[in-house]
Protein backbone atom coordinates (compact mmCIF):
# COMPACT_ATOMS: atom_id res chain seq x y z
CA UNK A 1 0.00 0.00 0.00
CA UNK A 2 0.94 3.71 -1.35
CA UNK A 3 0.39 6.62 0.33
CA UNK A 4 0.95 10.07 1.42
CA UNK A 5 1.49 12.15 4.61
CA UNK A 6 1.12 16.19 3.76
CA UNK A 7 1.92 17.87 7.13
CA UNK A 8 0.74 21.59 7.05
CA UNK A 9 2.01 24.00 9.59
CA UNK A 10 -0.60 26.50 10.96
CA UNK A 11 1.75 28.55 12.97
CA UNK A 12 0.59 28.95 16.50
CA UNK A 13 -2.42 26.91 15.84
CA UNK A 14 -0.21 24.31 15.01
CA UNK A 15 -0.45 21.50 12.92
CA UNK A 16 -2.30 19.41 10.72
CA UNK A 17 -0.89 15.88 9.06
CA UNK A 18 -3.43 15.22 6.08
CA UNK A 19 -3.80 11.37 5.11
CA UNK A 20 -5.67 10.12 2.48
CA UNK A 21 -4.82 6.79 1.22
CA UNK A 22 -6.73 7.14 -2.05
CA UNK A 23 -5.03 10.62 -3.32
CA UNK A 24 -2.17 9.91 -6.01
CA UNK A 25 1.08 11.78 -6.78
CA UNK A 26 -0.88 13.37 -9.49
CA UNK A 27 -3.40 14.58 -6.68
CA UNK A 28 -1.26 15.59 -4.07
CA UNK A 29 1.01 17.87 -6.61
CA UNK A 30 -2.22 19.55 -8.10
CA UNK A 31 -3.02 20.27 -4.71
CA UNK A 32 -0.20 22.23 -4.25
CA UNK A 33 -0.29 23.79 -7.38
CA UNK A 34 -3.24 25.05 -6.71
CA UNK A 35 -2.46 26.46 -3.49
CA UNK A 36 -5.06 24.25 -1.35
CA UNK A 37 -2.10 22.99 0.68
CA UNK A 38 0.09 25.88 1.93
CA UNK A 39 2.90 26.28 4.63
CA UNK A 40 3.49 23.21 4.23
CA UNK A 41 6.17 21.15 6.67
CA UNK A 42 6.67 17.92 4.80
CA UNK A 43 5.60 15.73 2.75
CA UNK A 44 6.00 12.01 2.93
CA UNK A 45 5.24 9.05 0.84
CA UNK A 46 4.66 6.01 2.91
CA UNK A 47 5.08 2.52 0.94
CA UNK A 48 5.18 -0.70 2.71
CA UNK A 49 7.06 -0.29 5.37
CA UNK A 50 9.42 2.54 4.21
CA UNK A 51 9.10 6.30 4.38
CA UNK A 52 10.65 8.64 1.88
CA UNK A 53 10.87 12.47 2.33
CA UNK A 54 9.59 13.53 -1.24
CA UNK A 55 9.06 17.07 -0.42
CA UNK A 56 11.69 18.62 -2.40
CA UNK A 57 9.90 16.58 -5.73
CA UNK A 58 6.37 17.85 -5.24
CA UNK A 59 7.50 21.00 -4.66
CA UNK A 60 9.25 21.16 -7.65
CA UNK A 61 6.54 19.26 -9.48
CA UNK A 62 4.09 21.91 -8.76
CA UNK A 63 5.97 24.77 -9.31
CA UNK A 64 4.84 26.89 -12.85
CA UNK A 65 7.37 26.89 -15.73
CA UNK A 66 9.00 30.09 -15.88
CA UNK A 67 8.29 31.71 -19.54
CA UNK A 68 11.71 33.69 -20.87
CA UNK A 69 10.77 37.15 -22.33
CA UNK A 70 12.05 36.84 -25.66
CA UNK A 71 9.46 33.35 -25.70
CA UNK A 72 6.91 36.27 -25.65
CA UNK A 73 5.55 37.65 -28.84
CA UNK A 74 5.66 41.38 -27.58
CA UNK A 75 4.94 42.79 -30.85
CA UNK A 76 1.81 40.45 -31.58
CA UNK A 77 0.57 41.59 -28.16
CA UNK A 78 0.91 45.06 -29.05
CA UNK A 79 -1.19 44.88 -31.72
CA UNK A 80 -3.47 42.88 -30.26
CA UNK A 81 -4.01 45.58 -28.03
CA UNK A 82 -4.22 48.13 -30.57
CA UNK A 83 -6.80 46.46 -32.45
CA UNK A 84 -8.89 45.70 -28.99
CA UNK A 85 -8.49 49.70 -28.36
CA UNK A 86 -9.67 50.72 -31.86
CA UNK A 87 -12.77 48.29 -31.90
CA UNK A 88 -13.74 49.34 -28.41
CA UNK A 89 -13.34 53.04 -29.29
CA UNK A 90 -15.34 52.52 -32.44
CA UNK A 91 -17.94 50.99 -30.55
CA UNK A 92 -18.28 53.28 -27.69
CA UNK A 93 -19.12 55.98 -30.49
CA UNK A 94 -21.66 54.12 -32.19
CA UNK A 95 -19.47 53.76 -35.59
CA UNK A 96 -21.00 51.38 -37.81
CA UNK A 97 -18.12 48.80 -38.45
CA UNK A 98 -18.44 46.52 -41.61
CA UNK A 99 -17.79 42.73 -40.68
CA UNK A 100 -14.95 42.93 -43.30
CA UNK A 101 -12.88 45.88 -41.34
CA UNK A 102 -9.64 44.57 -40.23
CA UNK A 103 -9.99 46.16 -36.83
CA UNK A 104 -13.20 43.16 -36.52
CA UNK A 105 -11.23 40.45 -37.49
Amino acid sequence: MQYFVVMIDYGRRGREAIVDPEITRREVVARVASGEYRNISFIHEVADSSVEDVTADILAEATLPEVEADEIDLQAARLDHLRDLRKHTADQHGTLVSPGDPIRG
